[in-house]
């Protein structure tokens, strides 16, 4: 072989190995090149988006009071029983404290004594006031100490008469009536017990009444959705006893005020009941309406990502991905309120996920 033609296959052979080269470059560089992300989008719209709040209630008797006896005493008689309706006033039980009568009549004698010891000396001092009347006849110090003697007789006499007005009083409470019309719901005495005031002989209340007429459903609801509660709103809720059937009712008192635990308002609803169909302490599915004021941006909710790197949706700019940072608000059906920097008519990915990373090329349709 010539050294033209060994030069030549030379030459051939490092061309050859250049275009190789050249080749493996751009396939490499074409490997490089992060193909673009076919993506569905969807526009941020603006709605007053109404929603509604789901909550746990409870139904509380109206008024509820434990009856305790204000003396100790013994049960002489009991005029109702579990389940028995009562009306205001009515007499529910009868005591008996045989001291009691006894300091009854030994303060009614003290009584007598002391209006008897203050009639004398009433009478005492109107005779001197009378006879002093004729110049000489009596001196002025005597009829001093007869006005004393009356004032400190009347005052006896009204202490006494105070004593004895007390013990009539704890009499009466051996009397105990119904301070309102409900019905009672516990009894915890029997006919011979001995019972007192609380901590003093009872334990336990000898009944609990319950206004179960009118009642009162009780809600908790969390801070979030505080701003949406208006009075007089009407409420709908459920109650398992009841299936089938929805009850109304309308937020009548509010706390006011957050309970420091739960971070929850108390919200009270008055709730008829003439017909006994609802039972205290009944656990109720409440549902709160949320009308919205003024209209707000509302995406998709699968348009909103929440990471580890907070909550944010996925704006398309110039064909790439932007992750825009936003706050949740309320939700209804497949919408969200999102709070943020959009603008309405903004196109979103509508299937966000954390995989779309920022800057990502996206092809959408």
């Amino acid at each position: 072989m010539s050294t033209r033609n060994i030069i030549t296959a030379i030459c051939g052979i490092i061309i050859v190995f250049a275009l190789n080269s050249c080749n493996n470059g751009q396939a490499k560089e074409a490997e490089k090149a992060p193909a673009p992300v076919i993506t569905e989008t969807t526009q941020v719209g603006k709605d007053k988006l109404s929603t509604k709040l789901q909550l746990p209630g409870e139904l509380i008797a109206f008024q509820q009071v434990d009856l305790y006896a204000k003396v100790n005493s013994f049960v002489k008689e009991l005029k109702v029983d579990i389940g028995s309706e009562v009306r205001e006033g009515q007499l529910l039980v009868v005591l008996e404290a045989p001291e009691i009568n006894s300091q009854i009549a030994a303060a009614e004698s003290r009584l007598k004594a002391q209006e008897a010891v203050y009639t004398a000396s009433k009478a005492t001092y109107n005779r001197l006031l009378e006879t002093s009347k004729t110049p000489g006849t009596v001196s002025p110090n005597d009829i001093d100490i007869a006005l004393s003697k009356q004032n400190a007789d009347f005052a006896q006499f009204e202490a006494a008469r105070a004593a004895y007005k007390e013990l009539t009083i704890m009499n009466g409470y051996l009397e105990i009536r119904a301070p309102f019309s409900g019905i009672i719901t516990s009894r915890n005495v029997n006919l011979g017990a001995y019972v007192g005031p609380s901590g003093k002989g009872s334990e336990y209340p000898l009944f609990t009444l319950q206004q179960q007429s009118k009642l009162r459903l009780a809600v908790a609801v969390p801070e979030a959705y505080t701003g949406y509660l208006k009075d007089n709103s009407e409420i709908k809720f459920k109650v398992r006893s009841v299936l089938g059937e929805t009850f109304t009712a309308k937020i009548k008192r509010r706390a006011g005020a957050l309970d420091y635990k739960f971070r929850s308002e108390r919200v009270e609803m008055d709730v008829e009941n003439k017909s006994k169909l609802l039972l205290p302490g009944t656990v109720a599915e409440v549902t709160i309406p949320q009308p919205a004021q003024d209209s707000t941006l509302i995406v998709a909710k699968t348009a909103v990502v929440s990471a580890d790197e907070g909550v944010y949706v996925i704006k398309v700019v110039d064909g790439k991905a932007v992750r825009v940072p936003v706050k949740k608000g309320r939700v209804a059906d497949d919408k969200i309120e999102v709070f943020g920097e959009l603008n309405e008519g903004d196109v979103l990915v509508l299937k966000a996920t954390e995989e779309i990373k920022e800057g990502t090329i996206l092809n959408t349709k």
